[in-house]
């Protein structure tokens, strides 16, 4: 049975992130007020403080939703040595980018680089588990080239990681002059001759 409270909750707070959007299209991340918001969402003041305490934690609520899309399109995927699976993720991971209005405004502004830090500590610490996962050793203490295996895997997930984001970076700032399958192509390049060739 569907509480119509929580219902209405999850209603008012998407009609208060889409409104951020809207708006965002019109004024600067850094002057949007929640007066702009809530003109736009139709809603009333205390709506607004009922689901967030200032701008600053509806930002930082809509960064989160954002960067967890990202890691969920990331997990779908066991990308392997498969170079087309390799080229469907980046190529969605690229749409994503270019299709979601709030990571494109971000990304061009001084917003960014919080979505980027936020990305790169979730990826790292996903990096961690599959670590764990690849070079655990069943009982008993790791060999010497097991440890430095597990590192330079790690270090190379990593790398690719940082590059994924840079390039999306990049192409944002660039206008998205770059065709999205382009990019996917260099990303699959990057990531089958680097981490994918230490994995094996």
């Amino acid at each position: 049975m569907i509480n119509v409270e929580d219902e209405r909750y999850h209603v008012a707070d998407v009609a208060i992130q889409d409104a951020f959007v809207l708006v965002m299209e019109e004024k600067e991340i850094e002057k949007i007020s929640v007066a702009d918001v809530i003109k736009k969402a139709g809603i009333v003041r205390s709506t607004f403080y009922n689901h967030y305490e200032n701008m600053d934690y509806l930002i930082a609520a809509m960064e989160d939703k954002t960067v967890n899309d990202i890691f969920s399109i990331m997990t779908k995927f066991n990308l392997d040595n498969d170079r087309d699976i390799c080229k469907s993720y980046f190529l969605t991971i690229c749409n994503y980018t270019k299709d979601n209005s709030f990571l494109r405004k971000c990304l061009r502004s001084s917003r960014g680089n919080e979505i980027l830090r936020k990305s790169t500590v979730m990826f790292h610490n996903y990096v961690k588990q599959l670590t764990r996962k690849k070079y655990s050793v069943n009982g008993g203490a790791q060999s010497a080239d097991t440890l430095a295996g597990e590192n330079e895997f790690s270090y190379m997930v990593a790398s690719v990681i940082g590059c994924t984001l840079g390039v999306l970076h990049k192409w944002t700032e660039d206008g998205f002059n770059v065709p999205a399958e382009e990019i996917a192509e260099i990303l699959t390049l990057s990531y089958l001759n680097g981490s994918i060739r230490i994995s094996e």
